[in-house]
């Protein structure tokens, strides 16, 4: 892995060498702009709009507009005196519990390792907030951009992901459109936890993977081999109106419930009613014993189903379930 960063994480007096990697990657498919009529890709051109000439990269300044139209320029050397040499240190400020962050805050995760003859430190630690279970927030510059970091404990490295800072999370008051607080209805908000039961299940990343990049690739080696590919239209979602039918079947759904279930072995211990000699001549004794065993009952004995209608037979033929 390509370092990002290398420096020292310090917590009180103790200096911890470290390098940086990038912990994820962008697995976006990269499409560019091509022009139809030759087929030949568009190149960026940093051009002047005044000037109209191409500017190269060493006649590039930065700058500030304050007001339309207006910027105040700076030089390299001036936004180089605004980083010290505190940029190469990973102060960390406080540990915390990782349950008191907020996912909101996450940026980017990076990989710690130790460097240089840091390795001590750096096992020294990591066992520490093993075994108290802490997190550091620190501070960190990465490419002259400053912000805050939560170090923790990933397997047995080190990872800092950096966080926003409070003021760069925007404030839920802003959001347009949400509903007022009111009551719910009980039988729908017990229906959606109970649908919620249901899907509950242990975090497994693995099991989820990127649909629309695999379609996508699938699309580019279609067009390579100069075959024709097409993908069938996604379904319209309709609005829901009616929450309970929806939640009912969601609930059906998740649980592979069959169209008719037929009677529960419950409700057999609580009704218990003699087969009439009709019944008892339209069930043979293969019928009840090709029942499957969750609906027999101990107490009643193999749960009457509706059979098909038997051929006529004479009557010294007549079977009689014992």
């Amino acid at each position: 892995m390509h370092t990002v960063w290398k420096g020292a994480i310090s917590f009180g007096l103790v200096h911890v060498p470290v390098k940086m990697f990038s912990a994820t990657e962008d697995k976006d498919i990269s499409l560019r702009y091509i022009h139809k009529e030759c087929g030949s890709p568009l190149s960026y051109v940093r051009k002047c709009p005044v000037c109209d000439k191409e500017v190269a990269w060493e006649e590039i300044g930065k700058g500030y507009e304050y007001e339309k139209g207006k910027f105040v320029l700076f030089d390299k050397e001036e936004l180089d005196q605004l980083t010290d040499e505190s940029s190469k240190s990973i102060t960390i400020l406080d540990f915390v519990d990782l349950t008191e962050i907020d996912p909101i805050y996450f940026q980017k995760t990076y990989y710690l390792s130790p460097d240089q003859a840091g390795s001590n430190a750096y096992r020294l630690l990591m066992e520490a907030m093993k075994q108290t279970g802490k997190i550091g927030i620190a501070k960190i510059s990465i490419r002259s951009k400053s912000s805050l970091a939560a170090i923790r404990v990933l397997e047995d490295c080190l990872a800092i992901e950096t966080i926003f800072y409070p003021d760069e999370v925007r404030p839920i008051s802003q959001v347009p459109g949400l509903p007022e607080a009111g009551a719910v209805n009980d039988k729908e908000l017990d229906m959606a936890k109970l649908l919620i039961s249901q899907l509950s299940t242990p975090f497994d990343p693995a099991k989820y993977t990127d649909d629309y990049r695999q379609r996508m690739l699938d699309l580019i080696s279609h067009k390579i081999a100069g075959e024709e590919f097409h993908i069938a239209p996604a379904k319209q979602e309709s609005n829901v109106i009616d929450l309970m039918a929806a939640l009912q079947a969601s609930i059906q759904a998740v649980q592979h419930v069959p169209t008719d279930p037929g009677p529960s072995i419950a409700g057999s211990k609580k009704t218990k009613t003699k087969a009439t000699p009709a019944a008892k001549r339209k069930t043979s004794k293969t019928k009840a014993a090709a029942q499957p065993a969750e609906l027999q009952n101990e107490a009643s004995g193999p749960i009457p189903v509706i059979a098909p209608k038997p051929k006529r037979r004479s009557p010294k033929s007549k079977t009689t379930v014992s």
